[in-house]
């Protein structure tokens, strides 16, 4: 071999090793997500195809939008146009009704069933999250702890409130602490996921309430604080008044410059509450490759770009166990759930994969499997009353399918 040959196959192998060494670096989205195919990154794009085909079937209902990332990278981006003036034409119940609706009282951002909010804020891209807004107001209280702006979450909760009129609320109350809020333990009473959508529902009752803070700590007591766990859409709200009290500044605010800013979410749409707090239990409008850069910072340990967002340790004890066996299945952290596939006790490795999701109305999610730096969106609005198939346990199997560790 020539010196020349010799030369340029150093330099052919320092290339290499290069473009590999770039590959294996970690990649921050924060000006948009790096394109790869699933194959390229141990998945399987036979799989995750066969989950776009029942989308585009209908198989699961109103599906807008599936995307994955793996290792940074993004993987399948599968978006669905759907006419929701034709689907919500006619459609007309308790929580709301649809595109020809002509009742002035019922057209507002609380209308589930009309297309000017719901699912897409006003024709824009940004989508509802609904319940999936817990799970990003619990990340924020996260940066007003690391902020030092927040002593700890075993601090009382009453205090953050102490500007109101608690003359009425159960004495009981007085012993929450911010981690009781967050594990959906504070002991207030509350019927949501146990009556259906009509006006028994507290959480429907909370929606039509003009102050939802006072309307939540009014309510009665049916277990000691850090006792019971109860699915509770108004101690969520609850968090818009914790962040207000604690930073000065209401919480889309805080998150904008906080959180928005630095993973590069530049368009957001904050619903607010009639006093002007923004809707913590289920407010938030994102587009999902936004979405899934807060599930990225999740599985970076709370960092990005090198800099800590969230206090170190947070992901951890957020996505802790913190309440087994909340739900069909799901255990409860810090207003995120956790389960797992694949193994009985749910330890990841032989016994089991955990995954962590971020769960909301209509079906959406946001599905973090850490061991497998794997995140995924679902965005979709299965409100109508037509039967579908969950999407959730067939994206999860696809996302399993030849992963290569």
């Amino acid at each position: 071999m020539t010196r020349t040959a010799v030369l340029a196959a150093l330099l052919c192998a320092a290339a290499t090793l290069a473009i590999r060494a770039q590959e294996a670096a970690t990649l921050w989205p924060t000006r948009g997500w790096t394109v790869a195919s699933p194959a390229s990154q141990g998945l399987s794009g036979d799989a995750l195809d066969a989950i776009d085909r029942g989308a585009r079937e209908g198989v699961y209902g109103n599906v807008d939008a599936i995307l994955v990332v793996r290792n940074g990278r993004l993987v399948a981006d599968y978006r669905y146009d759907r006419d929701y003036r034709e689907i919500s034409r006619g459609h007309d119940g308790p929580i709301g009704c649809g595109e020809g609706c002509d009742d002035p009282a019922r057209l507002h951002q609380y209308n589930y069933l009309h297309p000017r909010w719901h699912p897409y804020f006003q024709g824009t891209s940004l989508h509802t999250l609904q319940s999936v807004t817990k799970s990003i107001a619990a990340t924020i209280i996260g940066l007003a702890l690391e902020d030092d702006e927040i002593a700890s979450l075993d601090a009382p909760l009453l205090p953050f409130f102490e500007n109101r009129d608690l003359t009425g609320v159960d004495a009981r109350l007085r012993t929450a602490t911010l981690r009781d809020l967050l594990t959906m333990r504070t002991g207030i009473e509350w019927h949501e996921t146990d009556r259906p959508l009509d006006d028994t529902n507290t959480t429907l009752q909370l929606e039509r309430s003009d102050d939802w803070i006072a309307f939540t700590l009014s309510q009665p007591m049916d277990a000691d604080p850090g006792t019971k766990w109860a699915y509770n859409s108004g101690g969520s709200a609850l968090m818009a008044g914790v962040i207000r009290d604690a930073t000065g500044r209401h919480i889309d605010e805080y998150a904008a410059r906080r959180l928005f800013a630095p993973l590069g979410i530049r368009a957001f749409h904050w619903k607010r509450t009639p006093t002007t707090h923004p809707d913590t239990e289920g407010g938030l409008y994102l587009s999902a490759p936004d979405l899934a850069k807060i599930g990225y910072l999740y599985l970076r340990d709370g960092m990005w770009e090198e800099r800590r967002l969230l206090p170190e340790g947070w992901v951890r004890d957020a996505t802790s166990r913190h309440v087994t066996g909340a739900a069909g299945g799901w255990d409860y952290g810090y207003q995120w759930w956790v389960t797992s596939r694949g193994g009985a006790d749910g330890v990841d490795g032989v016994d089991g994969v955990d995954i962590w999701a971020a769960r909301g109305f209509g079906g959406q999610f946001l599905i973090l499997i850490p061991s497998r730096d794997i995140v995924a969106v679902v965005n979709a609005w299965n409100v109508f009353g037509v039967r579908s198939r969950g999407i959730f346990e067939p994206l999860v199997e696809a996302l399993l399918s030849d992963v290569e560790r």
